[in-house]
């Protein structure tokens, strides 16, 4: 029974040396001196706000994408220790000694060093030689822009290693499509392309295009399924839904799972949460949570209740009127009503709250027990301070002449009756009966006398008569729906003073409802998620920004750091020959792909079958990453950097040794042209690293250069190489 004891136990295990060697130089390339310089480094200042937000829990959004990114660059801030206490403000900073520098940039240094064996692994199995897939390593390896770019608290390496892992996964699955369909391997790749494409979407939504590009390529490959009668209906149905799940379904699932793990982690309120509904601030700790906690949740007759704009924009603002009057005339000659103003005020004010009057009633206090308001109700909304009725009326508003004026009603004993007359319209209703809620409802007030909505006009803020509020107007439903002409109540309470006096004091204190428990993660998601698509900060033109063309020749950098004593300083700067290279490659390939097809045409076969279909798919994955990557840049209106271009380059970069090998085994038809094309390849490699090494100092950072080695750097007069005067 204990027989297999006699014998010794043996594992055996197959170690690739190339993949090994390749592995080690890209963690040495990019993890050496990685805590230097201990300095904030460009965007740096960006991230770091977060990852401190992110270890005191408090809650905010970044229009820049998806939290998953940054959710990794704050795992290495908690595997350091990082207490979040730091003042990101200034590119160049010192860091304090409570700061883990080394943590914080290692997930991005792996990241970027990984890639290196990855690239190697692609070439492998796009089924080109050994040989070329370890010059496609070694290129990554000594891509200056890459290393610099995977040695900081940045992103663009870990979205470049999760798309590559995504490429080599799909890969691996595809080869072995033909022999080991449904086997342990083929699924393990198949869903890791999965997870590896939701990854990168999770990181920066740049990696979508990557994601689609093999959606794509997986469409195809099974379109070519379909036309195979080996294959039987139920195969193909089980192909179908493997892919539609592994590539689809799990990358959603993914997707949501990072945006509910960032809501679980940031529950306490701060400063970005304002762009927020008042139901998603509420379901934070602390900020408008600790105002509203114990409210009354319907409205009735009788509520006070402040009213805040959902749209937000150009600023979150609430209902509000003062004492001062409309001026009698213009600045334009344009004569006014004369009424108290009615604006939107974006900070919390006493002179904010209003009072639900039930326009058949005199009371202005809540009946036991409460009358709610339903959609479709008629109410006055009474000013609590001034006690002046909500009113509108055919008079122009005075920045937005085909509005019209809101104001709360004085009666000057002219011919000018009281419009103060609105219909409550519960946007978000599940039934005609629905009852308004605190903070959940949102509503429109439409003014019975006229059918003009209550909305904010277009970011208008008032002369200094109006201290500079933003103006409220009253639009003609005609003119369409907007977010504008959306309200919900934010603060609630259930008036009991019928004195005014006594009903002042009444407005500042309020009762118990725990609102967050009614929005769900779904609902969270989706705002979060739409304020992440829509939410755009303005756009400036900045130093180092430049346009998709200046990428392709490298005619711009970026500074990272510059020392402050001495001539030592990091540049975003690539390995010139590479770039010039790979754009060389592109070319070779996109000319030689159209003399290939012509001749085909012709029925010209200038290379076996088995190669021209190599050649396409490399081209496929290689050039279509390029151009995915590459081409959208042209029409995003968003402020663009030289690192942007980083993923469509390590594409291109992988072409480089596919074109190489082409072109000496199928142009090179001679012994001695292959021996001299072998030797050309050599010196140029040769030179690819002196360029690397030339380059090194502003990559890394030292050892610091002179005046005049810093000018030698500048081959370009557009690069912008930092030199110290004296």
């Amino acid at each position: 029974m204990l027989g297999f004891l006699k014998k010794p136990i043996v594992v055996t295990a197959e170690i690739n040396m190339n993949l090994l060697a390749l592995t080690v130089m890209g963690l040495i390339s990019r993890l050496r001196g990685l805590s230097y310089p201990r300095a904030v480094v460009f965007d740096e200042v960006y991230y770091g706000q977060f990852v401190s937000l992110y270890m005191k829990r408090i809650f905010f959004v970044d229009d820049s994408g998806p939290p998953f990114g940054h959710m990794l660059l704050a795992l290495g801030g908690y595997l350091g220790g990082f207490d979040g206490n730091f003042l990101w403000n200034r590119i160049g900073a010192e860091y304090s000694m409570n700061v883990p520098v080394w943590s914080l940039r290692l997930l991005p240094a792996l990241a970027g060093a990984l890639c290196v064996p990855l690239a190697y692994q692609i070439l492998v199995e796009l089924h080109f030689s050994h040989c070329a897939a370890l010059g496609a390593a070694l290129l990554i390896l000594l891509e200056n822009s890459l290393i610099t770019q995977s040695r900081f608290m940045l992103l663009e390496s870990i979205l470049i290693f999760f798309i590559l892992l995504a490429v080599l996964s799909y890969l691996k699955f595809y080869n072995l499509q033909s022999h080991s369909s449904f086997s342990g391997s083929w699924w393990f790749w198949l869903l890791l392309t999965g997870v590896a494409c939701s990854c990168a979407v999770g990181v920066k939504y740049m990696g979508l295009f990557t994601y689609m590009l093999l959606l794509a390529i997986a469409g195809l490959h099974f379109w070519h399924m379909i036309g195979d009668q080996n294959l039987s209906n139920v195969s193909l149905l089980c192909h179908f839904l493997a892919r539609g799940l592994a590539l689809i379904i799990i990358p959603v699932a993914m997707y949501l799972s990072f945006f509910y793990v960032h809501l679980a982690l940031l529950y306490r309120s701060g400063p970005h949460d304002q762009i927020m509904t008042s139901a998603f601030q509420a379901s934070l700790e602390g900020g408008l949570a600790r105002i509203t906690q114990g409210q009354p949740l319907e409205v009735a007759y009788g509520s006070q209740i402040t009213l805040r704009n959902v749209l937000g924009k150009p600023m979150q603002c609430w209902l509000h009127s003062h004492k001062n009057t409309y001026p009698i005339r213009y600045e334009n000659g344009r004569g006014s009503s004369h009424q108290q103003q009615v604006t939107c005020y974006p900070f919390k004010d006493v002179n904010n709250w209003w009072i639900v009057k039930d326009p058949g009633m005199q009371q202005l206090v809540v009946s036991n027990p409460p009358r709610p308001v339903r959609h479709g109700h008629i109410v006055q909304l009474v000013h609590g301070i001034t006690t002046r009725y909500l009113n509108t009326h055919d008079v122009a508003a005075p920045l937005s002449p085909h509005s019209q004026e809101v104001s709360c009603y004085i009666d000057y004993n002219i011919s000018m009756p009281a419009q103060n007359l609105w219909r409550v319209e519960i946007v978000n209703r599940e039934s005609d009966t629905d009852v308004w809620k605190t903070i959940l409802s949102e509503v429109r007030f439409v003014h019975v006398n006229t059918s003009a909505v209550l909305k904010v006009s277009g970011g208008a803020s008032l002369p200094e008569w109006g201290y500079r509020q933003l103006e409220v107007v009253g639009e003609k439903l005609s003119k369409g729906y907007h977010q504008s002409m959306v309200w919900n109540v934010e603060e609630h309470r259930y008036g009991k003073s019928q004195e005014q006096k006594e009903r002042e004091v009444e407005l500042h204190s309020p009762t118990q409802m725990d609102i967050s428990k009614n929005l769900s993660f779904m609902a969270k998601f989706a705002e979060l998620q739409w304020k992440i698509l829509t939410l755009k900060n303005e756009d400036t033109e900045h130093k180092y920004s430049s346009s998709a063309l200046d990428w392709i020749t490298m005619d711009t950098n970026i500074a990272y750091w510059l020392h402050p004593t001495s001539g030592a300083q990091i540049h975003l700067i690539g390995n010139v020959l590479t770039w010039a290279s790979a754009n060389v490659a592109a070319l070779i390939y996109m000319c030689l792909s159209l003399w290939y097809l012509v001749r085909r045409r012709r029925r010209i076969y200038d290379v076996p079958e088995d190669a021209w279909q190599l050649w396409l798919s490399a081209g496929g994955i290689c050039v279509g990453g390029w151009a995915v990557n590459y081409l959208p840049f042209f029409v995003m209106e968003k402020t663009l950097f030289l690192y942007h271009y980083l993923p469509a380059l390590t594409f291109q970069i992988l072409l480089i040794p596919i074109v190489l090998q082409h072109l000496s085994n199928h142009l090179c038809r001679s012994l001695l042209s292959k021996s001299m094309f072998s030797a050309l390849i050599v010196a140029w490699f040769s030179s690819v690293y002196l360029v690397y090494c030339t380059f090194s100092p502003v990559t890394y950072g030292e050892p610091a250069l002179s005046v005049a080695e810093l000018k030698d750097l500048r081959w370009k007069d557009s690069w912008n190489i930092l030199i110290r005067k004296r």
